[in-house]
């Protein structure tokens, strides 16, 4: 019996072999059609109910099967999921496609959309028969046959190269070991840091110590460590991935992604992808992110040019580093900090052992927003690294089931995400509350020490907690617009506003307490902080900025005379560049956001969204971090609503205005207070 298959409230993972995949999403998807042709083909006149509706709500089980697929591979993959993964992708988009290109579908639909004005709809009804539309529009529907039959073959294409481009991160990640047996090229390291690869070098029946390019190793080591040949070998090795010219490389992958998506975009009438992709965004037009980029890099620039000659002066001062090279960026940032404040991870680290920074992150949640967390044992996990808690409200009532999974392992993907295994909405007036999990790639505690985050492991705890905040008090009726099914420019918000706390002396006290003496984070340590927030920031805009352009010049333009990955990339980073180039390196064939994530076109969001964010919490802050009345107005209008309005006016319901962007200017010190 296929568990996939059957009727379960939480994901049966002990219960699930890889075998089982294929055979449950190819039943799923014969069920899902079925659904599907019973709409097309019914004889009764379309109405919102018996189509839009009845659309929203078939294939049920394929989502949850499919979430619980693709979750997987990216959390806790192997040779056999991937190559499951490459066997029913095509499959997945062809389904797709067979809906979308359904002409009989599509007649009822847009018979429903053309009576939208007639129709007694709500804001939510309406929001979903213009994005059912849309799907339909926006993809081929109103293409010729042999279009259509083009766009297929472009689709199912696009979905290959998407998981192919991640596989060979992931294997290029997975196969690079600095491998170091003399002591003194530990030099300046800390002693977690070392302990850590210690016990990496054991786990792999070697002497010595290993680094990796896991972001809990490779950071550290980029630091700290005061050999800079190592500090070079390390970072040629995280900078090429994907850019060796072997079985691993990913230039072909991005240059076929690029031109197909711009080829696809044509099919459908737009000029480039980006233009495709920005008219369901807050930002409406490849034109407006030019320009919004630009704005930045105007402001931005200046700073991070005075910002990098500091550096580069202190560097020559300190060690005779005749010019800064991109290994040496961490290094030296963090010891110029040192010097100018004091302060450096090593002393914040023990006042943010992992567990700590849970429970504060739990606290803020229930005094915004009256939530509960009990951590709970009898759900199903896939793997033992995973926790889950059942999260409630003031009156006791469910609201969301909650995972978490914190620590790097040879199955998963770098970097830190959000995602669901089940959204909220309404069935037959029952109201079911979403299972939402985060997953971070943070040090692993040792014998001797517990896991300890840096201060950025913090603030991206709190990132990804606050997207799951967006995820678990979803309260709309339709799946497809619960949570944060928003305008990708506008999802940020959530999660980047409740990193604000982490600089908040009211918050940090809550959970900022000495792993080994309960001592409560100290005042000067905390003023520290909120100094150091700002330093660098110009360089680190420009960095942002420079991710922007460079999704914007493969999805901005007409691709298909591009040739030579690193030379259109360099092209595009020359109004951003500060360090000198590394031949060997190329940004392109592992930046995964755009060529297997969801932000082709979209990086810019980061920065859209730092704006919104800035503007909240400017408004918290003249009430009070903790006040309840703007976080009822925050929960009301943007964390509950998901999708069901177009942001702006959600987020001018909240604001009484539309955002400022010099808030985010201020509080960058891009401008003066």
């Amino acid at each position: 019996m296929n568990p996939l298959l059957q009727n379960f409230e939480t994901a049966p993972f002990s219960n699930i072999k890889n075998e089982h995949f294929k055979p449950a999403i190819v039943k799923a998807i014969e069920d899902a059609r079925t659904e599907i042709e019973e709409i097309a083909a019914s004889k009764e006149d379309p109405t919102f109910e018996n189509t839009i509706e009845a659309l929203e709500f078939s294939g049920k089980q394929l989502d949850l099967i499919t979430s619980i697929f693709f979750n997987l591979n990216s959390s806790e993959t192997n040779d056999e999921i991937q190559k499951i993964a490459q066997e029913v992708s095509p499959i997945l988009s062809d389904f797709r496609n067979d809906i979308i290109l359904n002409n009989a579908l599509f007649k009822k639909v847009k018979a429903v959309y053309d009576q939208k004005e007639v129709l007694d709809l709500n804001l939510e009804q309406q929001m979903l028969l213009d994005k059912k539309y849309k799907a339909f529009s926006r993809n081929g529907a109103n293409l010729s046959e042999d279009k259509k039959q083009q766009l297929r073959e472009i689709d199912k294409e696009l979905s290959s190269l998407s998981l192919k481009f991640g596989e060979n991160v992931l294997a290029e990640t997975n196969r690079y070991t600095l491998h170091i047996t003399d002591e003194s090229n530990l030099a300046g390291l800390p002693k977690d840091v070392i302990e850590e690869a210690a016990e990496v070098a054991t786990a792999k029946d070697k002497t010595g110590w290993i680094f990796t390019l896991e972001y809990p190793s490779y950071i550290p080591f980029m630091k700290y460590a005061s050999n800079r040949e190592l500090r070079k070998e390390l970072a040629l090795a995280f900078g090429a991935k994907g850019f060796h010219g072997d079985e691993l490389d990913n230039q072909e992958n991005v240059l076929k992604t690029a031109k197909l998506r711009f080829k696809r975009a044509n099919l459908l009438g737009y000029p480039t992808h980006a233009a495709f992709v920005l008219e369901e965004r807050m930002a409406e037009s490849p034109e407006k992110v030019e320009t919004f980029l630009n704005d930045l890099l105007q402001k931005a620039k200046p700073a991070a040019e005075r910002e990098f000659n500091e550096m580069d002066d202190f560097a020559r001062e300190l060690d005779e580093i005749d010019r800064l090279k991109k290994w040496d960026a961490s290094y030296y940032s963090e010891k110029l900090k040192q010097k100018l404040f004091d302060l450096d991870d090593e002393k914040l680290k023990p006042y943010f052992k992992l567990e700590n920074v849970i429970d504060g992150v739990f606290t803020i949640a229930n005094k915004l927003y009256d939530l509960n967390f009990e951590e709970v044992f009898d759900v199903d996990v896939y793997h033992p690294d995973v926790k889950t808690y059942r999260v409630t409200d003031e009156n006791n009532r469910e609201i969301s089931l909650f995972y978490a999974d914190f620590h790097p392992r040879p199955g998963k993907r770098d970097g830190a995400w959000m995602t669901s295994f089940r959204p909220q909405y309404v069935e037959k007036d029952r109201n079911l509350r979403p299972h939402i999990s985060i997953v971070c790639n943070f040090s692993k505690p040792t014998k001797n020490t517990p896991s300890l985050l840096t201060f950025n492991e913090v603030t991206t705890l709190f990132h990804e907690f606050g997207h799951a905040l967006h995820g678990m008090m979803a309260d709309t009726i339709y799946p497809s617009l619960s949570g944060t099914s928003v305008y990708w420019d506008f999802v940020e918000l959530p999660s980047q506003v409740l990193e604000n706390w982490c600089y908040e002396p009211e918050a940090l006290e809550i959970f900022a307490k000495h792993y080994e003496t309960g001592e409560v984070i100290p005042v000067e340590l905390i003023q520290k902080i909120k100094k150091v927030a700002n330093f660098q920031e110009g360089m680190a805009t420009l960095r942002q900025i420079s991710l922007g352009m460079l999704d914007m010049s493969w999805h901005g333009i007409d691709p298909t005379s591009v040739k030579d990955v690193k030379a259109h990339e360099e092209k595009a980073f020359e109004s951003t560049k500060l360090f000198p180039e590394v031949p060997e390196n190329c940004v392109s064939t592992s930046f995964s956001h755009i060529f297997q994530g969801g932000y082709s076109a979209g990086y810019y969001s980061y920065k859209w969204a730092e704006v919104l964010d800035a503007d909240t919490f400017e408004y918290f802050q003249e009430e009070g971090i903790f006040s309840k009345e703007i976080a009822q107005k925050f929960k009301d209008n943007i964390l509950s609503r998901g999708g069901t309005e177009h942001p702006m006016e959600l987020y001018k319901r909240f604001r009484g205005k539309e955002p400022q962007p010099n808030a985010l200017l201020k509080r960058a010190g891009l401008i003066k207070k």
